[in-house]
């Protein structure tokens, strides 16, 4: 099989959820953010593993998301949408019983008009600049909406993942500003704002990222093994090439596995030379260039040909790659790839 296979351990992704619900003050409620296809896991299995762990409220990005996460999910469980109620998206919230964070006067005007009496939450902006309302447009509007019973109130804090940060404190201020005695459950944390500590937690906390064991929460069990086919070794002759625009020169006589997997899988070019995959606890060198669908990689070290290298796994996480890469564990997550197997270890329950 030249496909490379992304094994995901459902308990490990319970097991961080339990663990971060623990971190919550007595009385919030621990949802769990599911976009970008659970971030790159499958949010069908990974949301009915969530459920059964303990989760009620799930969070996605947008309307066409949550199919899955209802598909797997049944009636029941609260699926949130964090872009709100976008025109043309009525007929989806009302089927699959969605429940659209409310970012604008317009998205409530929509909303009020064309799904009266259908759940809807409000999204309020207190510093970021991204989505929710600032403080004028929900003075205009509060009244109103309180009326008509929101399920829940939220924002979204900037900087969670620098616990020293000034607008940690000023958001956190901002938000009682805006919803001290509104009487409607209150959410401003995600993985960040959780380990910030209790103050911020309120009647509701979202962990995403932290569910994967990476960072900020890098302190959870890591459920993720990505293990790469080798299809190829061949032996190259001191001072040969290797890979695109010869960036990598033997300097004696080496071996050199060909693995099936590349940037179209979400590997990213930053890794050319600067990386490793791993035969079990020895890591062998990615040499010369990322191409589209194949890595190269130094095994003259090893004592024997592998069937398979592993680039994600017990010696290295996504955020070791990100770092690798220069950028974070969430774009390394939400980019692998669709051509991966996905195998399922566990039941999450």
């Amino acid at each position: 099989m030249a496909t490379a296979t992304l094994t995901i351990d459902l308990d490990a992704i319970a097991a961080n959820w339990r663990a971060l619900d623990r971190m919550s003050a007595p009385g919030t409620q621990t949802g769990a953010v599911v976009k970008a296809d659970a971030y790159g896991t499958g949010a069908g299995r990974i949301s009915r593993a969530l459920a059964q762990a303990g989760a009620r409220r799930f969070f996605v990005a947008v309307a066409e998301e949550a199919a899955a996460v209802r598909g797997a999910l049944g009636p029941g469980p609260q699926i949130n949408v964090f872009s709100g109620h976008m025109a043309g998206d009525a007929d989806m919230i009302r089927e699959l019983d969605l429940t659209p964070m409310l970012n604008s006067i317009d998205q409530v005007t929509r909303h009020l008009e064309v799904l009266p009496g259908h759940s809807f939450g409000i999204q309020l902006d207190t510093g970021m600049n991204r989505l929710g309302m600032e403080m004028p447009e929900w003075q205009a509007v509060a009244s109103l909406l309180l009326d008509a019973g929101p399920e829940i109130i939220m924002s979204h804090l900037a900087c969670a993942d620098e616990p020293d940060h000034p607008m940690n404190e000023a958001q956190l201020a901002e938000f009682h500003a805006m919803t001290d005695g509104c009487g409607v459950p209150r959410s401003l944390s995600a993985t960040g704002g959780i380990l910030l500590g209790e103050r911020f937690h309120f009647d509701l906390t979202r962990p995403g990222i932290g569910l994967y064991a990476a960072r900020p929460y890098d302190a959870g069990t890591p459920p993720l093994v990505l293990s790469l086919p080798v299809i190829q070794v061949r032996e190259v002759a001191a001072d040969e090439v290797v890979g695109y625009s010869a960036t990598w020169r033997a300097e004696g006589p080496c071996f050199v596995a060909t693995v099936a997997a590349g940037y179209a899988d979400g590997i990213h070019r930053a890794l050319s030379n600067n990386c490793a995959l791993w035969a079990g606890n020895t890591p062998c060198p990615i040499i010369g260039r990322v191409s589209m669908d194949l890595i190269t990689v130094d095994i003259s070290h090893l004592d024997h040909m592998p069937d398979r290298l592993d680039l994600i796994g017990p010696h290295q996480s996504a955020d070791d790659l990100a770092d690798a890469a220069g950028t974070i564990g969430y774009e390394i997550l939400t980019s692998l790839g669709n051509r991966y197997q996905r195998l399922y270890a566990g039941t999450g329950s």
